[in-house]
């Protein structure tokens, strides 16, 4: 732990030393509001110690401010990406995957278990006020532990081995977060694409909190907002990775200049943001982004029409050929294929929680599961959909992880009709249709129905041939398209059979990876939401998990978590890794096909080889789309 913060001091001493004080130019985007005194000159704006980036000991070059960038999204819930790509964090991963201190000026981390954050002085929010312990004291005293805004309680990232943080607020620029015993995941979900919140705007949020607000004006409030009460009121403005309230001051490169509700979303550069490049220019370079909502099967055709500067989500393989066209057409773009971090392209999750008591039995049955993995022709997929460049298998650590063992990658995943039929007679379901179809214990088909967010045409293409596979085992496979929410929800709920997704979105594990994706601790790992919500929750909502191979991952993460030996938390990584290629929680198809990037050609500072991975990564969060620039980019000015 000494030699690892170590390491993030000499980064920090690397990217802020200068040898002269610098002065901050002033960007035009701001001019003229600082002309009126509508805003402080940038010299009052940045932090006393703002954080310094050598682009050039980066490999990267200096840019000018200015441009706007252009951005496609399928959902208008899709405005969080704002959060995501801007990668504003309390502590973020570099490129070369190890944390620094970003919002923070400095961490220091005590046995593991005693972290003291100390802020930046001078530091604002979007809208000018202070930055301060006083933040972090109202997210924890008056949200995190506020009943009413919080029924099941604080989050259980405060908590280790059932025990709360103590948190302490010694001064204006210092925040005192301990447990009694190590949390070595505290860190990274600080720095989480979706991250771990431990502080709010404090004086915007207290006008909608009973404690701080007159009971009449509150009153008016919430009948304005047609709200029931107060607390509801509180979490609807209180939504700062949603990104959607325009008023919440942010401390991300943008912030939501958007009034209403369009297909078309704003954002402009925060005045307060506190980067500067080692010449004094404040980040981000861009100073606008424009985000369109579109139809999800409309942005690679948009995208081939030139209509983007950015962009990869709604891009998928099978539309490298279209953009590539484009690409020669003159379009103005070039397309990168980056690794895809993500363990699997496509996986199927059979619900454990599934709410019908005989389907749910047959699901829980490993060799149900087995036989599922081993009727799908992973080959003809690849042969299909990939052109035969992504690899067959299922999900487990990609190859270029020193936990990958090729024998976890097709333990149970080799196209075997044979082996499957065998599992399931074994099984004692023997029983047929006139057309074939298995049937359940209680006599009803075997009408296995998977659930997919609708939004990626190869995962119905890939649905398509393994319905056509299953049925030589007797599984009559029926596909369900629907919105991402429903499907989410309804996976939840246990209201879902199965569901199609991404695999773990971290394929590239390290020993120091905390391993609590493997265990269930997360709803969002759809094969056991309700476990995931037990814990989530402190077992106030969701059910404990009760299969033995369940309660043996849960024991290895919590080994993991007591021990700081690499080569114990490698070796139960390693254990982890196995019982989830024995088991087929989430039964893999295919990994490792190359995710498209489109970039305009005007756009720099954009890697030409990267990865593209949701956690750890946010996707261009990690590198650093606040340094893009364009070349000769347009100087706009504000009205």
């Amino acid at each position: 732990m000494v030699r690892f913060f170590a390491l993030v001091l000499s980064l920090i001493l690397a990217l802020e030393a200068r040898a002269e004080p610098l002065v901050p130019s002033e960007s035009s985007f701001w001019k003229s509001e600082v002309q009126n005194g509508i805003l402080p000159p940038v010299a009052d704006r940045l932090p006393l110690d703002p954080l310094v980036v050598d682009l050039e000991a980066k490999g990267r070059s200096f840019g000018e401010q200015g441009g706007t960038l252009r951005t496609l999204v399928s959902r208008s819930k899709d405005v969080r990406q704002m959060v995501v790509y801007g990668y504003a964090r309390l502590v973020g991963y570099d490129h070369d995957y190890g944390l620094y201190p970003d919002i923070l000026r400095d961490i220091e981390v005590e046995e593991g278990r005693k972290f003291t954050l100390h802020l930046r002085k001078g530091h604002r929010w979007s809208d000018g006020h202070p930055f301060t312990s006083e933040d972090f004291r109202y997210y924890w005293e008056h949200v995190a532990l506020n009943r009413e805004l919080n029924p099941a309680g604080p989050p259980q990232s405060m908590f280790v081995d059932g025990v709360l943080a103590d948190v302490s607020f010694p001064d204006a620029h210092t925040v005192v977060i301990e447990w009694p015993r190590p949390n070595p995941q505290f860190l990274p979900r600080l720095a989480q694409a979706s991250p771990l919140y431990v502080y709010r705007p404090a004086h915007y949020l207290k006008q909608f909190h009973a404690e701080f607000t007159d009971p009449k004006t509150l009153r008016r409030t919430i009948k304005k907002a047609r709200m029931r009460s107060w607390a509801p009121l509180h979490n609807a403005r209180d939504n700062m990775y949603k990104f959607d309230n325009p008023d919440l001051p942010t401390l991300q490169p943008w912030m939501n200049a958007s009034g209403t509700k369009s297909s078309r979303r704003v954002f402009v550069r925060n005045p307060y943001y506190h980067r500067i490049d080692k010449r004094g220019v404040q980040l981000p370079y861009i100073d606008v982004v424009q985000m369109t909502v579109v139809g999800g099967g409309l942005i690679a055709a948009k995208a081939n029409a030139g209509e983007v500067d950015l962009q990869a989500r709604g891009l998928d393989f099978p539309d490298i050929s279209i953009l590539k066209k484009g690409e020669t057409d003159g379009a103005g773009y070039r397309t990168l294929l980056w690794a895809n971090g993500a363990a699997n392209q496509i996986a199927i999750y059979p619900n454990l929680n599934f709410a019908d008591p005989v389907w749910r039995d047959v699901i829980r049955d490993v060799r149900f599961r087995r036989a599922l993995s081993l009727g799908i022709d992973r080959r003809m997929i690849n042969r299909a959909l990939y052109f035969g460049l992504a690899k067959e298998g299922g999900m487990t650590a990609l190859a270029k992880s020193p936990l990958f063992d090729p024998a976890n990658l097709f333990k149970w995943s080799i196209y075997y009709p044979a082996k499957a039929n065998a599992l399931l007679d074994e099984m004692g379901l023997t029983e047929r249709t006139p057309a074939g179809i298995r049937r359940l214990p209680d006599g009803r088909p075997m009408e296995f129905v998977i659930e997919t967010a609708g939004e990626r045409q190869e995962v119905e293409n890939a649905l398509a041939i393994v319905t056509d596979t299953w049925r030589e085992i007797g599984i009559k496979l029926i596909m369900r398209p629907l919105d991402r929410d429903i499907l989410r929800n309804r996976v939840y709920s246990g209201l879902s059979m199965a569901a199609v997704w991404y695999g773990w979105d971290n394929g590239l594990p390290q020993p120091y990876t905390p391993p609590e994706y493997l265990a269930p601790t997360h709803q969002e790992f759809f094969a056991w939401p309700k476990w995931g919500q037990y814990y989530q929750t402190g077992g106030t909502v969701g059910e404990a998990p009760d299969m033995p191979a369940a309660e043996r991952l849960m024991e290895l993460s919590y080994g993991w978590d007591q021990t700081e030996d690499p080569e114990r938390r490698a070796e139960i990584w390693r254990v982890m890794l196995t019982i989830h290629a024995e088991q087929q929680f989430g039964i893999g198809i295919l990994a490792e096909a190359p995710q498209p990037i489109v970039v305009s050609e005007r756009l720099r500072n954009v890697p030409e080889e990267a990865k593209w991975a949701w956690d750890p990564g946010a996707h261009f969060g990690i590198h650093r789309i606040d340094e893009f620039y364009y070349e000769d980019a347009f100087q706009q000015l504000t009205q």
